[in-house]
């Protein structure tokens, strides 16, 4: 495909590194220095200057483009750029936006302010807030085949029951399958004398009861039969949205939010929800109201420097599990090294919606993990293709791709796979794969 990607930030550089093996790919960006840098860097073409522009969108050559992608920060620049965009082509737009009013219009009237396909950063991170929450122990969730099949990594702690443990010994549940432990910057697919250590990321595949029967034997400490006591630190929108997504799976949240008018208004829209007015900074309140028993806080203010603050003083005080919202890339290292278990990063999260749907045409479902070193991809399989008819531990002995099959649904029941099952056509299967591999497994499908 041509695709044109407007916007040369976090989002867009991810999403232009992802496509550019595999389609033609031009960058356009307002900063000629990050232009230029980008050239060299993903080895595509850059163009500098205003993509919302006719004149910046010509020479991009939108008019025979497949696909553009407006991901700069500023959500009018996204919506004025796919309007232009659709004025020079027939291309599919899709637009990043922060704010939520913007993707309800878009969804009453899709098509509107010319976008095809619509991103909200602040709902997706939210979303992805949430399904980490359903199961405390994990630090990613995806679900695929409809929720059939869940997706889940998790890090493995010193004190957890599993470290020492190989393979074989961590495996004890039947609709579950290890498909990848990432160690040191590097994958390994694990086999059943696989010992798991200290500090890796294992990943699971299987059916949602079988991933949270297996992550309370990772953390029994802190897999509950569900998290019971929540914080939300910052009414910012992430915050908002993150206790109405709570509410709606009949938890009963507390948002903590300084400003009086914001928590007033919170108040009013989260009916399910207690709302408190205050700094969430002062320790004393923070012990008076007894946030030190909370099962989980999330931290969701507007402010890198202020959510670390928060993070830490929770840890401090003995709170079992902290989410932070970390909004620069740069941070998240930093979060994660001084031990708060998990940070989100509402580019990231982003990039990865974007580049998934941009997958759609060779998958059905995409989850991307650690830094885009593998991806989790969910794949129909058709008449003739080449995975049909034969039993998996030949398809993997006589391939060169890295990947494991995690699950099979078929007829819609999930099938746990194992060495001697042979694929059907109409079979979806979920599988991992180094991503560099996507476009391989993709095609023998």
């Amino acid at each position: 495909m041509h695709v044109v990607v407007i916007g040369a930030g976090e989002v867009g550089t991810s999403i232009a590194a992802s496509l550019a093996s595999d389609h033609e790919v031009v960058v356009v960006d307002v900063d000629p220095d990050r232009a230029e840098q980008l050239k060299y860097e993903l080895d595509v073409l850059t163009i500098a200057g205003d993509g919302t522009t006719s004149e910046i969108q010509t020479a991009a050559d939108v008019g025979r483009a497949d696909m553009v992608i407006a991901c700069t920060d500023n959500d009018q620049t996204n919506l004025v750029a796919c309007g232009t965009a659709k004025t020079l082509g027939d291309g599919f737009t899709i637009a990043r936006v922060k704010s939520t009013d913007f993707l309800r219009t878009w969804e009453g009237n899709e098509g509107a302010f010319g976008v095809d396909f619509m991103v909200c950063t602040d709902l997706l991170t939210a979303e992805n807030i949430v399904r980490v929450i359903g199961l405390p122990a994990a630090i990613d969730v995806d679900p695929f085949a409809g929720g059939l099949v869940q997706m889940a990594e998790f890090e493995i702690a010193a004190d957890s029951p599993v470290a020492g443990q190989t393979v074989s010994e961590a495996d004890r549940f039947e609709s579950l399958t290890f498909v990848g432990l990432f160690r040191d910057g590097e994958m390994i697919i694990p086999r059943g004398d696989t010992d798991i250590t200290v500090g890796d990321r294992a990943v699971v595949i299987g059916s949602p009861e079988s991933v949270q029967s297996f992550a309370t034997d990772v953390a029994p400490e802190t897999t509950p039969d569900r998290a019971d006591e929540i914080v939300v630190v910052g009414g910012s929108e992430i915050g908002y949205q993150t206790a109405r997504l709570l509410e709606e799976r009949d938890f009963k949240p507390r948002l903590i939010e300084r400003d009086a008018d914001r928590a007033r208004w919170l108040a009013e829209n989260l009916p399910n929800t207690v709302v408190m007015e205050h700094d969430a900074t002062d320790t004393e309140f923070l012990s008076r109201e007894h946030v030190d028993e909370a099962d989980i806080v999330v931290t969701a203010l507007r402010s890198d420097e202020k959510n670390l603050l928060i993070s830490v003083l929770a840890k401090r005080l003995g709170v079992d599990r902290v989410i932070a919202v970390v909004d620069s890339p740069d941070y998240v290292t930093v979060f994660e090294e001084i031990g708060i278990d998990i940070a989100v990063n509402p580019r990231t999260v982003t990039a990865e919606e974007i580049t998934r749907f941009t997958y759609e045409s060779v998958a059905e479902n995409i989850a991307v993990l650690e830094n885009d070193q593998a991806e989790v991809l969910e794949l129909e399989l058709t008449e003739g293709c080449g995975l049909v008819g034969r039993p998996i531990s030949a398809i993997v002995a006589e391939s060169d791709v890295r990947f494991v099959i995690g699950a099979i649904t078929r007829n819609h029941q999930l099938v746990t796979p194992r060495g001697d099952t042979v694929l059907r056509a109409g079979d979806h299967v979920i599988l991992l794969v180094e991503s560099d591999s996507v476009s391989d497994i993709a095609s023998m499908a």
